[in-house]
């Protein structure tokens, strides 16, 4: 199953992210798939969000996972530094956010360590700020969730919600 979404600027990718966050629930992986600026970090911004996390989720330059506390735990991992996949096999990370919700930028580093039932989300750059952002559900939890997530209007503003 899946859901297309067009966003015209960060500001409606991180509204997306906010959405999700919404629906989410421990154990869920959401898995984070572009290039370079295409708004994996905004979307995962706008869950940090959604989910009451005090901080500001971010990339970083030399952690792989980072934790964030909120109404829910999110491990974030950030494989774009990894070389080979045998260092995500290292990282244990379905083992060690069980209990948590699980976001992972650049799988493809590792396709064969992710969990086979789970979120992708896939964003395609369609000029400066424009995305499309595609999410794609594997397994029941997932076709459930873009159930419940439905379509959303990205470009209204927060006041007018």
């Amino acid at each position: 199953m899946e859901l297309t979404f067009e966003s015209n600027s960060p500001a409606d990718t991180r509204r997306l992210g906010e959405r999700l966050a919404k629906h989410l629930r421990p154990g869920d992986v959401i898995l984070l798939s572009g290039e370079l600026g295409a708004g994996k970090t905004c979307l995962a911004q706008g869950i940090g969000k959604g989910l009451r996390v005090a901080e500001a989720v971010k990339s970083s330059s030399f952690v792989l996972v980072n934790e964030y506390h909120g109404r829910l735990h999110v491990h974030h991992a950030d494989l774009f530094r990894l070389n080979d996949p045998s260092e995500v096999a290292d990282l244990a990370l379905e083992e060690s956010a069980a209990g948590c919700v699980l976001l992972i930028e650049w799988p493809d580093r590792a396709w064969h360590e992710m969990p086979p039932e789970r979120l992708l989300v896939r964003f395609d750059i369609v000029d400066d700020r424009r995305r499309v952002i595609t999410f794609d559900a594997s397994g029941p939890r997932y076709e459930a969730l873009l159930t419940q997530l439905g379509p959303i209007d990205l470009h209204r503003k927060a006041a007018a919600r």
